[in-house]
């Protein structure tokens, strides 16, 4: 009676330590079963399972990131903006954020905007070359030209930074060392504001479509800015012909095939675009040529013309793509997607919207 009641205890108490054992194989944190049942399998790297937000750092992600042209006190202005950025896109993807300044930027300034975000923030002085006036430039007939525009109330007509800024947007952001590791970027200015929740990767979307420029508007440029601009694209366009795309857009920037230009282009305050684009031979190369022109500072040429002739020229059709999706205002104009689907995720008035009102060019880019 003894022995049996032994066994008996010593059976219970193996059978014990087995159930013990498989509760905390199972339920440990490292254990698959630990997790809830989804149907698919969890990612990993290098065996490592990841969490949802692990997974958006780290896998099927472009080499992207947002590049912002700021100064130092532009930094609370652009602190709204940024909120709206996390909220409506990157907390769910986390890209790293590249700020740009002709001058350093203070602790300050680093310290409030890296705290808004969990993605890496970098902040990259601009080389004096790349945000001054060309030697062989004649300074009198640039200040001649600016109190002119002045006097015609032509919008930044007599800013020589302003002029900087555009130059600096048309040919060297892309050249910053911050940028070598990068294939994709999204242009991003203090006070825009993002009205619809993002709930897709607009860089892979790029990436996977063979898409190489987007916009979200459009619009005419101010003739006075750029009176010669046309002139010297068409004498690049003999000279290169090379660089020309068969399938390209230019019934988007020409009303005639070329002879005039109609003024439409991109507002390049929103780019999400390939940065390979911009470093291509093509570009380099138009972009040079009209630098030698001087128009830069002569008149005021705008990169997001620059841009905008360039993108249609070189790319082909598909490659030019509008994010009808990403709700988007920088004053005065805006895009608010009108589809019922997207406003569901939207709170901005479509009627409201600058898509079709007079001096908007996206009709002429839309079917």
């Amino acid at each position: 009676m003894f022995k049996r009641n032994n066994l008996k205890y010593i059976s219970l108490a193996l059978a014990t330590l087995f159930c013990f054992h498989w509760v905390l194989t199972v339920f440990h944190p490292s254990s698959s079963f630990s997790k809830p049942w989804t149907g698919l399998l969890e990612p990993e790297i290098n065996g490592e399972v990841l969490i949802p937000s692990q997974h958006a750092k780290q896998i099927g992600k472009a080499k992207a990131c947002f590049v912002i042209l700021i100064r130092n006190h532009d930094l609370h202005e652009f602190r709204w903006t940024m909120r709206q950025l996390e909220d409506r896109f990157n907390k769910k993807y986390n890209y790293p954020y590249v700020f740009l300044n002709d001058v350093p930027f203070t602790e300050e300034f680093k310290k409030l905007s890296s705290a808004l975000t969990n993605a890496k923030t970098e902040y990259g002085l601009i080389p004096t070359e790349h945000w001054s006036v060309p030697k062989d430039i004649d300074m009198d007939l640039v200040n001649k030209n600016m109190a002119k525009m002045k006097e015609e109330d032509v919008i930044y007509g007599d800013s020589l930074p302003y002029r900087h800024m555009c130059r600096f947007e048309s040919g060297f952001f892309y050249r910053h060392e911050l940028l070598d590791k990068y294939d994709f970027y999204w242009r991003v200015e203090p006070g825009v504001q993002f009205f619809c929740d993002i709930d897709f990767d607009p860089f892979m979307y790029l990436k996977e479509n063979d898409i190489k420029y987007t916009f979200t508007v459009s619009l005419y440029e101010y003739q006075k800015t750029i009176p010669t601009l046309w002139d010297s694209v068409k004498e690049f366009m003999k000279k290169y012909p090379q660089y020309i795309e068969k399938d390209n857009s230019i019934e988007f920037i020409s009303d005639d095939n070329g002879e005039t230009y109609n003024l439409c282009h991109f507002w390049s305050n929103f780019e999400i675009a390939d940065l390979n684009f911009l470093r291509s031979e093509a570009y380099m190369k138009f972009f040079d040529f009209l630098d030698k022109k001087g128009g830069f500072f002569y008149e005021r040429w705008g990169d997001a013309p620059v841009h905008s002739i360039a993108a249609a020229l070189f790319l082909k059709k598909h490659q030019i793509h509008f994010f009808n999706e990403i709700g988007y205002k920088h004053d005065p104009f805006m895009h608010c997607p009108a589809e019922e689907t997207l406003q569901m995720k939207c709170h901005c008035d479509p009627d409201e919207s600058f898509d079709y009102k007079g001096y908007s060019c996206t009709g002429k880019f839309l079917p």
